[in-house]
């Protein structure tokens, strides 16, 4: 019996790399690799975070969780030190967390987090200079037709089930969870119909009232994600060019993020998703959800940083080997050249109702709009990344 326990405590501090998948960290260029996060496959073990996972793991994961424990992780966490012991303890949840584990779900979200498209601020996007690459390629991947989910995250946290703590659709590669790896991915099936095996994933929205039917309803529900999830009406993975001039090939396996799962949490530094409705994309929120007009639908837009170092395919922060452009030019940072832009586009029919519908969050987050967020693995063959970025810098939309 003593046995059993021990490798359980091994298991749930193993677990605790769930706790944070996206870190708050600015988007501006840094050497690549540089191990500022608190992930705990890649980058520094630092002292913060080694307290976080024996503390948090050990007393608030797992083990915790799946017995109703909901202090043990945050109190792990602050007997780490400092900010990032706190977060690695307090969000050391594991699988089944009976009701959050380390901590406990944030109800959400209120009714003050909707708001009617017709008031959300202009999208202000960079004008193209004379040297910009306007054309654009697009992936035909479907809309997760064949009802690919998990609560997996291989970028941020590798070798985890229920890492994510949330619900993602895939499309692209057919294998895509905790465990997949480069070779993995290129080995795979892919639903886009030109052959790109590249992974991509979001949260799932979910209609709150509605029953979760699925295999997965009881974990979701330990997470505090509830109700029914709903597919996207449709689903564009389109890759754009810069607004100053040409775009490179992306290296193969190339990984980036987009947004902050834990925004609510870490403030809006790194939340870029979009918060829209079909007719009326000239407007968009970042912190609320839209209630469009009748016809319209709910559109998550989520664009990708584009400015890659010319040298790394991935960094500890999973940010620092590819970054934004700035807002206002367009202009890669210096030292970084641009590669195809990634841009998803999710459209969803919903209804124009206050709390009738979320996004999928971590259990700390209460369903905040601005915890939206998107990963992305380029599994292209090279021939048709070249193919892509001929199509972009020669202002065609392929």
């Amino acid at each position: 019996m003593r046995k059993k326990k021990a490798v359980l405590a091994v298991s749930s501090a193993l677990v605790l790399v769930a706790g944070a998948e996206y870190p708050a960290l600015a988007d501006t260029p840094g050497p690549s690799g540089t191990p500022n996060d608190h992930h705990q496959h890649r980058g520094r073990q630092g002292a913060d975070q080694q307290g976080g996972r024996n503390g948090g793991a050990q007393n608030g994961g797992q083990t915790g969780g799946q017995n109703g424990g909901q202090n043990g992780g945050q109190a792990g966490g602050q007997g780490g030190g400092g900010k990032n012991g706190g977060q690695g303890g307090g969000q050391g949840r594991g699988g089944q967390n009976g009701g959050g584990g380390g901590q406990q779900v944030k109800p959400g979200p209120d009714a003050g987090q909707f708001a009617d498209i017709r008031q959300a601020p202009p999208r202000r996007q960079p004008a193209p200079g004379k040297r910009a690459s306007r054309g654009s390629f697009t992936s035909p991947c479907g809309r997760n037709q064949n009802q690919h989910h998990n609560p997996d995250n291989f970028i941020v946290a590798p070798g985890v089930s229920n890492g994510a703590h949330h619900i993602h659709d895939y499309v692209g590669n057919k294998s895509t969870d905790g465990f997949s790896t480069d070779d993995s991915l290129a080995a795979a099936g892919t639903t886009c119909t030109n052959g790109d095996k590249s992974a991509y994933y979001w949260p799932v929205m979910r209609l709150r009232g509605q029953r979760d039917g699925s295999g997965q309803a009881a974990q979701s529900q330990a997470d505090g994600n509830v109700g029914r999830v709903v597919l996207p009406a449709s689903a564009r993975m389109q890759f754009l060019g810069n607004a100053r001039g040409g775009v490179v090939p992306m290296p193969r396996f190339m990984r980036a993020i987009t947004g902050d799962a834990k925004a609510a949490s870490n403030g809006g530094a790194n939340a870029h998703a979009q918060w829209t409705c079909t007719g009326f994309t000239d407007r968009a929120f970042t912190d609320k959800y839209p209630l469009c007009p009748g016809g319209s639908r709910v559109t998550r837009v989520l664009d990708f940083p584009s400015c890659w170092d010319g040298r790394n395919t991935d960094s500890a922060n999973h940010r620092t080997h590819i970054v934004f452009p700035d807002p206002a030019s367009g202009a890669c940072p210096q030292g970084t050249k641009a590669v195809p832009q990634l841009r998803m586009t999710l459209t969803y029919d919903l209804p124009a109702r206050p709390l009738a519908f979320a996004v999928d969050t971590f259990p700390e987050e209460g369903h905040d709009p601005v915890t939206d967020h998107a990963d992305f693995e380029n599994v292209m063959s090279a021939d048709l990344m070249r193919r892509a970025a001929a199509c972009i810098n020669s202002g065609r939309n392929c």
